[in-house]
């Protein structure tokens, strides 16, 4: 039964991937959907896209190791959406692009600005599906019995097969069916397991008894716990995989009814999966890894059918993340630095393969990494923040700040990108543990860009009357 669910699911996916083949007429369909989503659909991908791996597998198996302190760091993402909405949205979107360095070369007249934007996305997508494909065989691994890593290729090759197909369009429609999945996995899953306790009171007082830490701030350092809340928060507003989801709705009104509705979907799950997180606390306390707690649960307690949608699920976060990723990742390449760079004059079947064929590099790349042993043993989750991390510190200052305060440069935009982005990755490696890399990556970025815009020819008033009349 467990396989002929996983072939069913698959198969559908397959089928909106060849129908978004169908419909993808131009470019801005391949990217944006044509700029033309509703709030429901729009408001679906973006939720989608935000469930991943680091929700489903991450988040559970960081509070079956730390306890419920962790919890508290999700409550940033629900205002980094309201941030998103309320302070960037009307003025961002007020010059549709196709890709987000594409913004970046817009506001601050600079093609070399948008070719390192297009760099630094590529190098924070790696690391990104890297957290994906490992969750992807472990999942595998659970469920059919194969070894992790031909989970992890097999993974691989069905999500590279109808992303480069399909493009944006087939992407949002699938995030919507996959949406569908994880809300019903999650809400049958969650009384399921409460059930093996009778109670939820119950499950609180077996899991005080058994991790006396679960309910105290002793799990994880007051200092990384902020600093990973400053992660998910200014990783939440700046990851291009959202921000372009803004240009692919048609319009304010709809931009604002589809991110009440990521808000509400995402707490939704984000409370859900944390019950998850203590109930496989109780059930299974020494497990090798935080990780195997939510397909172990779906595997040993559910049902079969009811944890092979749970599976499905969990499978569904994992691809709704990856394949947004993988098109921006694409679209780095073959808008962002093939076209701007090299070919300003490519035609549109050029760029559309330079872009399949990126999208296929990309998602390679991360399963290389993990074959060679790059990652191997970090938790999920902290592979995810280390992304929200890059992404913070690469873009928010540059695109939060720069549709909002005139006098920025292109110099100063340049420094910002360059100087967060390796602060974060020299931080990660040497920097001290108990601080995420997003502080000093997001301060560093901050200092570049006043000072060195301070000290700078400011834009032309063309390009500021863009964003700013």
């Amino acid at each position: 039964m467990q396989l002929a669910i996983f072939i069913l699911y698959f198969l559908v996916i397959f089928a909106i991937g060849w129908y978004s083949m169908r419909r993808t007429k131009n470019e801005s369909d391949y990217w944006i959907a044509g700029g033309k989503l509703g709030w429901i659909i729009g408001g679906s991908t973006m939720a989608a896209t935000h469930t991943s791996a680091g929700t489903f597998i991450g988040t559970i198996g960081v509070i079956y190791t730390v306890g419920w302190s962790f919890g508290w760091v999700v409550l940033s993402i629900p205002l980094a959406y309201w941030f998103m909405v309320a302070v960037l949205a009307q003025r961002f979107t007020k010059v549709k692009q196709l890709t987000l360095p594409a913004f970046i070369e817009s506001r601050y007249e600079s093609k070399t600005a948008r070719a390192i934007a297009a760099v630094i996305i590529l190098v924070a997508t790696v690391v990104y599906i890297q957290a994906q494909i490992i969750a992807g065989g472990l999942v595998a691994n659970i469920v059919f019995g194969i070894p992790a890593m031909t989970g992890m290729v097999i993974f691989t090759a069905i999500l590279l097969i109808y992303t480069v197909v399909g493009g944006m369009i087939a992407v949002v429609y699938t995030d919507f069916l996959q949406l569908i999945i994880m809300c019903i996995g999650a809400l049958v899953s969650v009384p399921l397991a409460i059930r093996q306790f009778d109670s939820l009171g119950n499950l609180l007082e077996y899991v005080e008894a058994i991790k006396p830490i679960a309910f105290t701030w002793d799990g994880m350092s007051a200092t990384l716990l902020f600093t990973l809340g400053l992660a998910f928060f200014l990783g939440s507003v700046s990851t291009p995989e959202k921000l372009t989801r803004l240009y692919a709705m048609k319009d304010m009104k709809t931009v604002r009814k589809a991110i009440l509705l990521t808000i509400l979907v995402v707490t939704i799950i984000n409370l859900l999966v944390f019950i998850l997180g203590l109930s496989g606390m109780v059930l299974f306390p020494t497990l090798p890894s935080g990780d195997l707690a939510m397909p172990i649960i779906a595997k040993a307690v559910l049902p079969t059918f009811i944890g092979t949608l749970m599976l499905a699920a969990i499978t569904s976060a994992m691809m709704s993340t990856v394949d947004s990723l993988l098109l921006v990742a694409g679209s780095a390449l073959s808008e962002d630095i093939y076209q701007s760079i090299f070919k300003p004059n490519a035609s549109r079947k050029q760029r559309l393969k330079v872009a399949r064929l990126g999208i296929f590099i990309v998602g390679l790349v991360p399963l290389f990494l993990i074959i060679s042993g790059i990652g191997k043993g970090e938790l999920i989750q902290f592979i995810v923040v280390l992304f929200s991390a890059l992404m913070a510190a690469g873009f928010f200052v540059p695109v939060v700040i720069g549709v909002w305060w005139k006098r920025a440069t292109k110099e100063g935009a340049i420094a910002s990108m360059i100087g967060g982005v390796s602060t974060t990755m020299l931080w990660k490696g040497f920097g001290d543990s108990d601080i995420d890399p997003v502080l000093p990556g997001f301060v560093v970025a901050l200092i570049l860009y006043f000072v060195i815009s301070a000290f700078t020819k400011k834009p032309s008033d063309i390009t500021i009357s863009q964003y700013f009349d």
